[in-house]
């Protein structure tokens, strides 16, 4: 099958929306796109940079390089079940047709021969300010006050190159015109508004094709000028950090441009003073390789270089795993706790998206428990924490209730304070809820167990080696904690496969055996068609860590079966 997104793009029936056009790409990135090559030491340099990155403006919103290697698009086909594999291919039917077969081309014919080891396709904000209305107004004029895209190839056969630009295929609705901007030679259609193609060969290097001729423009000026993306602020300094060899894919998120074209949508605006905290970030960037068992993507997210906020370099967690049994489900883990509630309290500030308000959240706790959430209880949770999902396996009908058991673990960071909040919330489960609060013992170390009103044990807390807080709620199953099990999580060859070990030191961790997990627990629903994708996946991991005071790093690796061809 023809490779899609790597042809000259030619005339397009209809404009795409942001939404759409940033669905497909992540479609491709979440199915398991990319990487990026190897990158040198010091400092950043162009070559160290996606191909275009000197050319795309630096508004643009949204960009994804992809590989032109067959051999890697052919792995890609390689993952899933017949069923993904389905789905996967009728989404890149529909780009192929898109950009090449409706409009006569062929990409191992009319692109492979000439075009560079990978391709990016941008999308561009609209511009910002627009000159007043000239009484007749132009196609051009039109186009550039919606959203572009701009497409760069890298050349490898300038003659082959040359070629198809000065022999462009006939169109049926439109023709071809010929001008110059800024030096360069531009080849351009005459259809209607927000469908004129564009192209220009910058310096005989890279073949720049645009949805309309404000976009080719914008893209010279660009390059002409140094205002493109290698020169946008955190942009090359922190492309390097998750550099990888030979990628199938990478992108970039505008975070603060995309935020105000967001807020400037009918109906979704968002408040002002979301708005306000989202101009602190400035980027979000990724490359995925695609490897024998899966899918890795490195990604970095950093703040704006004029921001006021600054981060934390605390990377402290890395514990919890070697705490909890082999059989454990899922795993998350942070550093601290208590900063990572500060951090939430400060971006939910006003944000509809959300789950909970800080406020909501405080008031919750107040009212089922009669504690202050920050002085009563994260006031000594400063240490390293984990939410776990352990299944049960009863031994009999008594202890059959509950299918799993919910663990929260964290360490103290003042004991004292901790023993005191807990020994209240025995107070409050015994006073307001009539459970029975029962000392016990779990192979010789002492615990406090919740037991219903009909004799259920519900819940049990007590302490770790290390000052470590435990509340088991569910099924009863202390004795897998207490003592350390010998065979942990951290030991499982799933865990070890799936969750990496680099950023190390790590801030947090993330593990999920997705198969086990969705076999025997009802998940809910993220996202259209999550059965099929779930059917296709083992297990996923993350591990996370604060760079420096700017910036913060991500390794995600999904752990894929591979499609049945019986």
């Amino acid at each position: 099958m023809a490779l899609p997104v790597v042809s000259v793009p030619i005339k397009k029936r209809k404009k795409p929306s942001l939404v759409l056009t940033l669905s497909a790409a992540g479609l491709l990135i979440g199915l398991g796109s990319a990487a990026y090559w190897l990158l040198t030491q010091g400092q950043p340099f162009s070559r160290d940079l996606p191909v275009g990155a000197t050319i795309i403006p630096q508004d643009a919103l949204f960009a994804v390089s992809l590989t032109t290697d067959p051999k890697q698009w052919q792995q890609l086909q390689e993952y899933g079940t017949k069923e993904t594999q389905a789905e996967l291919d009728r989404n890149l039917i529909k780009l192929r047709d898109r950009f090449l077969t409706s409009n006569g081309y062929d990409f191992q014919k009319d692109i492979q021969p000439w075009v560079g080891n990978e391709v990016t396709l941008a999308i561009l904000a609209p511009q910002a300010s627009q000159p007043a209305p000239k009484p007749v107004s132009t196609n051009a004029d039109a186009a550039s006050s919606q959203q572009s895209m701009v497409m760069v190839l890298p050349v490898k056969n300038l003659e082959q190159a040359k070629s198809l630009l000065a022999n462009p295929k006939t169109l049926k609705q439109s023709k071809w015109i010929d001008r110059t901007y800024q030096g360069f030679a531009i080849k351009q259609t005459d259809g209607q508004a927000g469908e004129n193609i564009s192209a220009t060969l910058l310096d005989g290097q890279f073949l720049v094709i645009t949805d309309n001729p404000k976009a080719t423009e914008r893209a010279i000026d660009a390059y002409k000028n140094k205002t493109s993306l290698a020169t946008t602020g955190g942009f090359a300094e922190n492309f390097p950090k998750i550099a990888n060899y030979q990628p199938f894919a990478q992108f970039y998120v505008n975070v603060p441009t995309a935020a105000r074209i967001a807020a400037a949508a009918p109906n979704r605006q968002l408040p002002a003073q979301v708005l306000a905290q989202l101009q602190n970030n400035q980027g979000l960037a990724g490359t995925i390789n695609l490897e024998p068992q899966g899918i890795r993507l490195k990604g970095v997210s950093w703040l704006n270089p004029n921001s006021q906020r600054v981060l934390a370099v605390e990377n402290k967690a890395g514990k919890m795993q070697s705490l909890v049994p082999a059989e454990t489900l899922m795993m998350l883990s942070g550093g601290n706790l208590q900063r990572l509630w500060g951090d939430y309290v400060l971006t939910s500030q006003g944000n509809p998206l959300s789950p909970i308000t800080a406020e909501q959240l405080r008031g919750g706790v107040k009212s089922l428990t009669n504690l202050d959430l920050d002085r009563d209880l994260l006031r000594w949770m400063k240490g390293e924490f984990s939410l776990s999902v352990i299944p049960n396996t009863p031994k009999d009908v008594s202890t059959a209730d509950f299918r799993a058991g919910l663990l929260f673990m964290v360490q103290a960071s003042d004991r004292t304070l901790a023993e005191t909040s807990l020994k209240q919330l025995d107070e409050v489960m015994k006073n307001q809820y009539q459970f029975q609060i029962q000392p016990g013992l779990v192979a010789g170390k002492s615990v406090v167990n919740w037991v219903g009103p009909y004799g259920t044990l519900a819940a049990t807390h007590g302490w770790l080696d290390g000052d470590v807080a435990f509340l088991l709620v569910g099924a009863p199953l202390a004795d897998k904690i207490v003592p350390k099990p010998s065979n942990t999580l951290a030991s499982t060859i799933p865990f070890q496969q799936t969750v990496p070990s680099e950023p190390n030191p790590t801030n947090g961790q993330f593990f999920l055996d997705v198969e086990r997990t969705a076999k025997n627990f009802p998940l809910p629903i993220l996202f259209p068609n999550q059965q099929t994708w779930l059917a296709a996946t083992r297990s996923i991991g993350v591990t996370t860590a604060v760079s420096d005071s700017r910036s913060t790093r991500y390794d995600i690796f999904f752990s894929l079966k591979k499609v049945d061809r019986s």
